[in-house]
């Protein structure tokens, strides 16, 4: 191994090396180690933001069994995903993540359109999660100070997810030290926040659910009666295509418990997003080729196990057993109807909707994190209108503001076209997890054929071996399935979004970029040192 028996400041020199191999300098600052890599990942998952907002999302569809069971199927296939996408990153540490892989397994168009499905995914990401923090928080606010927010009216959400931006954008403006270290904070909070809950549910609850409760199907709202609800909410109003196809509304009205719970794995895939991140910051991690590897793998491993403690725990404290009453809008969010029922104490039920508050804030923070190194990324190969901008780093900082404070506007905007919260997580979802997928299957389809580049236990230290195929094909299938799964009502506006982003792409590519893009291009050693040397000088002079 590399790494083995060398200090810190050698390791950042091989890290250097291994950059300048890729054709890119040392702009970013090397502060994380593997901890921190983690960290970050697992805080853009947060199972106290995805799994606690889309809680009474699945309960509707399915009941308890959309937690005892779906919770670990989607953790399985996800699995296979983060370990395919680990060996990627183990074989290529770069900011470019996805984007660079597909380029180097596939070439410059592969790279392309990778890089602009991880860049949507990445602002719906944000957009989501802020968004979602937004509506928690104003709704706790509501139980813990007596305000009268209303958690129902788009704008108004939009505007309490513009205050929650504002400091995340601050602190990701001003340092990755202070951001890396708020992420390692976020580790032990969500943990140990979770720890809290399910004592004090378990110790204080007054309504604890036998543990047969865990195996029931329950449909309380029929996919047929929701596949049209989302018409009346968006900007601007869309009506269903696919329901008009013949004999959808058949499928819908007599698909049963069985696409009830299809339905409702969205909870549980939403939750697993996010975890590229690990790669996108491999440039400012030290050890990149192990650490950025294991924080794409344990960031999710981790989060399956304290995720499905939570699901489990909040199942079985479902006051009286009641869904229905559980998930009606009128005692929104879900779960803090579970927590603030549960306790005759009110204070406890306090302290657990702080608890997520404080974890949906972090989460939104790690996720600009990402999202903005993978723009900057794209940004200095060329990859998208306004890339001079997006591109530069601040020489005192070295953060990519324009990178940041562009992308955060854009996740806004975002918001306010997709209107309601699941078909920004139905967006974020798929568009994601395409890019997760692109560069999975052209390693596997070069593995296969022998040809070009794909990762071997030599190239990518973390590796899979003799399984990395069978994991390859599992993390495909489950892709390809969830991608048609998120497209179909009661979320087809995320489908038919995909498939306009697809149409933009393609012209944009005619148009534009195919003359002028080339794709990341080797520099020689000479270059890379004096874009180093003139960072360095930089930042004395503005020091």
């Amino acid at each position: 191994m590399a790494y083995k028996g060398k200090s810190r400041e050698e390791m950042i020199r091989e890290d250097m090396r291994d950059l300048h191999k890729m054709g890119y300098a040392q702009q970013l600052f090397r502060e994380m180690g593997g901890f921190s890599n983690f960290a970050i990942s697992f805080s853009i998952i947060s199972i106290l933001t995805g799994a606690i907002l889309l809680f009474g999302y699945g309960l509707q569809f399915a009941g308890p069994i959309i937690n005892t069971f779906g919770w670990p199927l989607v953790s399985f296939f996800t699995l296979c995903i983060a370990a395919s996408m680990a060996e990627l990153a183990s074989a290529y540490p770069t900011a470019g993540g996805l984007y660079f892989w597909a380029h180097r397994l596939g070439g410059i168009k592969w790279a392309w359109v990778t890089a602009w499905f991880n860049m949507l995914g990445q602002i719906m990401i944000t957009a989501g999660i802020d968004f979602a923090a937004a509506i928690y928080i104003a709704g706790a606010c509501n139980r813990l100070f007596g305000t009268a927010i209303d958690t129902t009216n788009t704008m108004t959400m939009i505007v309490v997810m513009m205050v929650i931006m504002v400091p995340q954008v601050l602190i990701n403006v001003f340092g990755i030290k202070l951001t890396a270290r708020l992420s390692d904070f976020s580790v032990y909070w969500h943990i140990g926040g979770v720890l809290i809950m399910a004592l004090l549910l378990t110790f204080f609850g007054k309504h604890t659910q036998p543990f047969s409760f865990l195996f029931q199907g329950v449909t309380t709202v029929e996919p047929a009666s929701i596949a049209n609800t989302f018409v009346a909410g968006t900007l601007p109003p869309f009506n269903s295509l696919m329901m008009k196809i013949p004999g959808m509304m058949g499928l819908y009205a007599g698909g049963g418990i069985v696409l009830a719970f299809v339905l409702g794995l969205l909870q549980a895939q939403w939750t697993y997003t996010g975890y590229d991140a690990s790669a996108h910051v491999a440039e400012e991690t030290v050890m990149a080729r192990l650490n950025s590897a294991w924080g794409v793998f344990l960031s999710v491993a981790v989060s399956f196990v304290v995720g499905y403690i939570m699901l489990l725990i909040l199942t079985l404290h479902i006051p009286g057993g009641d869904i229905a009453k559980t998930v009606d809008a009128a005692n929104g969010p879900a779960v803090l109807y579970i927590v603030y029922e549960n306790f005759d104490r009110i204070f406890f039920g306090h302290i657990i909707a702080i608890i997520i508050g404080v974890a949906m804030w972090l989460c939104g923070l790690s996720s600009i994190t990402s999202m903005s190194r993978m723009w900057f990324a794209f940004a200095r190969d060329d990859g998208m209108p306004g890339y001079r901008l997006i591109k530069q780093i601040h020489p005192t900082l070295r953060t990519p503001v324009w990178s940041i404070v562009i992308t955060c506007t854009l996740a806004v905007l975002l918001t306010v076209w997709s209107a309601l919260y699941t078909v920004v997580v139905a967006v974020s979802t798929t568009a994601l997890y395409v890019a997760y997928g692109l560069p999975i299957y052209l390693n596997l389809r070069n593995k296969l054929r022998k040809q070009g580049e794909f990762t071997t236990p030599k190239t990518a230290p973390w590796s899979l071996k003799n399984w990395g195929v069978l994991i390859n094909v599992l993390a495909l299938a489950w892709i390809a399935f969830i991608t048609v799964l998120f497209s179909i009502p009661p979320n087809e506006l995320a489908g038919w979004s995909i498939i306009l982003m697809a149409v933009f792409m393609l012209i944009y590519w005619q148009v534009d970029a195919k003359r002028r893009f080339k794709g990341p291009t080797a520099s020689d050693e000479a270059a890379l040192r004096k874009i180093e040397t003139d960072m360095a000088a930089a930042a004395h002079g503005h020091s």
